[in-house]
């Protein structure tokens, strides 16, 4: 009896200690500078193991060339193919024709450009974590021993932190959305809704220890417009919503994330769409065009890539979201992994697994670049113009811009595309029309 009474009695103190150091200032937007000194504590330990790491080494490592496009292991000849073809033409086929296409191969089974971006990006240094390079191998006691101790403070301190006020966050969340949806439409619900959003998702950053740049805020999305950003994680739509309300679009789960969507929804306009509807193009434009024409609504929140990517560059933007019409508003997101890799390989991990590494790292750390608002001009089509903002988005992010659709993380390159570069390549060989 005794037991459970102290139990009782620290869980209390516990939830007391939670409440007043961090849930009620995240609630008023304020900071008691906890977290800003756990960031000068851990940024001074990675240094200090950075250096003892680097003194531990016995010999230099060698230097792999690399290319700044690719940030690769391998040196790539970018020589096009048509140039390739034209300088080893002969009047007949020669067998060393193919010696390009091998390399290329060679090169693509080393390392291409596309899939590697589907997983977690190498760090340069160890970050005392769990996902170490390879070159890293036992240096000293007392690395090992730090390690040993962060080990310890994230499993046994940090984690069962974050996971209480994951916890407050998503029950606030929850019940808050559930009381403002009975309200009747009206500016008060609108105000009251973007207040338990901002409150929740304030708590849910900290959950993760976020710390969190915004720049150039004066560029931030307004209603009626379009918000497309680059793709990393679950967690960008709560970056997000940190500094700002939105409008979710997405389709309709089960579980507790359907539950959090059919509480949210009843106090704030989202766009939820079932697995049959979200198949149907049009119907999807249609609901989305209706959303943005009233003008009082939130801007609504997309991710055009339609998968997350590894925030080492942005690949190909979905044209739908750019036939609606309205104002783009485009958002640049740059995690710093260093403190913690908050790619999620959905391929690999599932949300449990995912969010368990998340809340076992050592803090989510990121930029976000509010950039001027963009119109479709009148010669554009909507392809051309999701290429104008994805190229915005990679410059101010300092991310790779591919070409290349998200959805090959998912599946094969389609054959019409393989049928389309073994045509181009038949017409280089026999002179026969035009490569283009």
């Amino acid at each position: 009896m005794e037991v459970v009474w102290a139990v009782g009695q620290v869980g209390a103190v516990w939830v007391a200690l939670v409440l007043g150091l961090i849930v009620l200032p995240s609630a008023l937007g304020i900071s008691l500078g906890i977290s800003e000194a756990y960031m000068w504590v851990l940024v001074k330990t990675l240094e200090w193991a950075t250096i003892r790491l680097q003194k531990g080494v016995k010999k230099p490592q060698p230097q792999m060339p690399q290319t700044p496009a690719a940030n690769g292991i391998i040196e790539r000849d970018e020589t096009p193919m048509e140039k390739e073809i034209a300088r080893l033409h002969r009047a007949d086929f020669e067998f060393s024709h193919i010696f390009y296409f091998c390399r290329k191969g060679f090169e693509a089974i080393v390392e291409d450009e596309v899939t590697q971006r589907f997983s977690s990006e190498e760090l340069l240094s160890w970050n005392l974590l769990t996902r170490t390079n390879v070159n890293f191998h036992y240096i000293s006691l007392r690395l090992t021993v730090v390690w040993v101790i962060g080990v310890i403070v994230r499993y046994c301190f940090l984690l069962p932190l974050r996971f209480t006020l994951a916890a407050i966050g998503i029950t606030s969340m929850i019940v808050g959305t559930t009381a403002v949806g009975q309200l009747p439409n009206g500016s008060v619900k609108n105000y009251l809704s973007e207040v338990v959003h901002l409150t929740c998702s304030r708590i849910l950053v900290r959950a993760l220890s976020g710390t969190i740049h915004y720049h150039n805020k004066e560029n931030r999305p307004q209603k009626g417009g379009i918000c497309v950003a680059n793709h990393t994680s679950p967690i960008d739509a709560i970056i997000l919503t940190n500094d700002g309300c939105y409008a979710m679009v997405g389709q309709v789960h089960g579980g507790l994330m359907g539950v959090i969507q059919r509480a949210t929804v009843k106090a704030c306009p989202h766009v939820w769409f079932e697995r049959s509807e979200i198949k149907d193009r049009h119907l999807v434009t249609k609901r989305l065009r209706e959303h943005v024409a009233d003008k009082s609504k939130l801007p609504i929140l997309i991710f055009p890539e339609g998968t997350c990517i590894n925030n080492t560059s942005v690949m190909m933007f979905k044209k739908g979201s750019f036939e609606i019409g309205g104002t783009i508003y485009p958002v640049a997101i740059k995690y710093d992994p260093q403190f913690g890799d908050a790619f999620w390989n959905s391929s690999k991990y599932n949300i449990v697994s995912y969010l368990l590494r998340i809340m076992t790292s050592w803090a989510i750390v990121c930029n976000v670049w509010y950039l001027p608002p963009m119109v479709r001009k009148e010669d554009e089509d909507a392809v051309q113009f999701a290429n104008r903002v994805r190229s915005a988005i990679a410059r101010q992010g300092g991310l790779t811009e591919l070409p290349w659709d998200g959805g090959l993380k998912r599946a094969k390159v389609k054959d019409t595309f393989k049928e389309e570069q073994q045509k181009n390549y038949s017409k280089m060989l026999v002179r026969n029309g035009s490569v283009g």
